[in-house]
């Protein structure tokens, strides 16, 4: 603490040049306040735990913050309270010996209770508090002892009120950096679970735990999104619509309309890691945490919660429509406003926490099977696209296969007839709609379809030859063979 007694001559002769108070008057009364502060203050040291008992009982009636955590353990919260007040009532008799103790005891009262969550103000005020009731018994005793001298604390009344400011500010300081530590902490262990969820290396012991800390049901139907650029590995810049503490790499963004239809909002917790704005949204406590995203079709509306893998980012999508409904993850994908250049898959629906190892597969799958202009893949949608990048080498040993004999042709014409063939399967056989998506006529179409079969002795009206032809050009355009 602070030395209580400053030497008070030189502030009051700049305030008054004309008319300075004689030192020695000054001095004498600040001894004198001393002393009267003194005597005051060994008697309540002799009754601190009356005095702490009065405290705590105030505390319980004043301030709801600390309630609970007297409710939870009356005698731990009387131990701090006495703690405190012995170190800084002693501070008031013996300031070198005991300044050191009671910045320890305010600093270890900031950090325990910021990791028992009671709130700052509430401590804040409890300190406060203590200092109004400790003054009070200074007046008090002063006042009993010898009325007069009463007028003598006057000349302490601002220190003793300053070192209660500055225990405040240690205990706030304290507070602050627990909690920020405690966050990281907490957020750092979310990340983990997420990762360990998503890898499928979570126990199954674990899974009750992992869902109480990230606000799921364990027994919940879920889908992962995976996002990534066009360049592979290369998750590529992002913009985000709200500040956020995450770290790491940034995310192609991907907004989303403020509401949407079907979606079924929770409560939303106070931090979470963030993710693109609009992506999958799911209720957590940590850091990796920001509000202010959209919420999905189906998925609360709280900040998303992301793992960062070698060549995507993942999120969770927690599901609420009816099961086997086709139309919920078609909406996720309809809302997520890419920009060019982005691409993004959904996997299929799976049940279960235990299983979202799976469902981060099938997101790589439908990934995978993007265009590589970008854009966003519903695996439920494209599976034969996903039969061909599921087993690349056999995709591309069909392509060589069916559509080897065309690489024999002037590039030029190969890409002809391969334009042709794709917009033909496209228009579901239609040789009319086909001409009109090439601009040309119809019988120019039906020559080139019959070029093809002459030249790879398929036969595109023979239905196991169509799925090859159709799995070749799959293969071809998705793995670059």
């Amino acid at each position: 603490m602070p030395q209580l007694v400053r030497p008070r001559f030189a502030v009051l002769h700049g305030t008054h040049p004309a008319a300075p108070l004689p030192q020695r008057f000054r001095s004498l009364a600040d001894r004198e306040a001393v002393e009267v502060l003194h005597r005051a203050a060994r008697v309540l040291v002799a009754s601190l735990p009356a005095l702490t008992d009065r405290l705590v009982e105030a505390l319980y009636e004043q301030e709801p913050g600390y309630r609970a955590a007297i409710d939870a353990d009356r005698s731990e919260v009387w131990q701090e309270v006495h703690h405190s007040l012995r170190h800084n009532v002693g501070s008031l008799l013996q300031p070198k010996e005991f300044r050191d103790a009671a910045h320890r005891t305010s600093r270890w009262i900031g950090e325990i209770r910021a990791g028992q969550g009671v709130p700052l103000d509430a401590v804040l005020h409890a300190f406060r508090m203590g200092g109004a009731m400790v003054w009070q018994d200074l007046v008090d005793e002063t006042a009993r002892r010898d009325p007069d001298d009463v007028r003598l604390l006057v000349h302490v009344a601002a220190d003793v009120w300053n070192f209660v400011d500055e225990h405040c500010g240690i205990v706030a300081d304290a507070y602050r950096q627990a909690e920020r530590r405690l966050t990281w902490q907490r957020e750092n262990r979310q990340r983990l679970v997420i990762a360990a969820l998503l890898d499928g290396t979570a126990r199954i012991a674990d899974l009750s735990d992992a869902a109480a800390m990230l606000g799921l049901p364990e027994q919940g139907r879920y889908a992962v999104l995976a996002v990534a650029s066009v360049r592979r590995g290369d998750p590529g810049p992002v913009r985000q619509s709200h500040p956020g503490p995450r770290q790491g790499p940034v995310r192609p963004p991907l907004n989303l309309p403020s509401a949407l239809p079907g979606a079924a909002p929770e409560p939303q917790e106070p931090t979470g890691p963030p993710g693109p704005p609009g992506a999958a949204a799911l209720p957590c406590a940590g850091p990796d945490a920001r509000p202010g995203t959209s919420p999905l079709p189906g998925t609360p509306a709280a900040a998303p919660l992301w793992h960062t893998g070698p060549d995507a980012e993942f999120a969770i999508l927690r599901l609420t429509g009816e099961p086997g409904d086709p139309g919920e993850l078609h909406a996720i994908a309809a809302a997520l406003d890419a920009p060019a250049g982005t691409r993004a898959g959904i996997g299929s629906a799976v049940d279960g926490l235990a299983a979202l190892g799976d469902a981060r597969r099938l997101a790589e799958t439908a990934l995978r099977a993007c265009p590589a202009s970008g854009g966003t893949v519903v695996l439920d949608e494209h599976l034969p696209d996903a039969l061909v990048v599921s087993s690349p080498a056999l995709g591309s040993a069909l392509a060589a296969r069916v559509l080897g004999p065309l690489d024999r042709l002037d590039p030029a014409d190969r890409d002809v007839i391969l334009e042709t063939l794709t917009a033909w399967l496209d228009a579901d056989g239609s040789a009319q709609r086909a001409a009109a998506r090439l601009y040309c006529h119809r019988n120019t179409v039906l020559n080139r379809l019959r070029r093809f079969e002459q030249l790879t002795g398929r036969c595109l009206t023979r239905p196991r030859d169509a799925v090859e032809v159709s799995l070749a050009l799959a293969a071809r355009r998705l793995l670059g063979t």
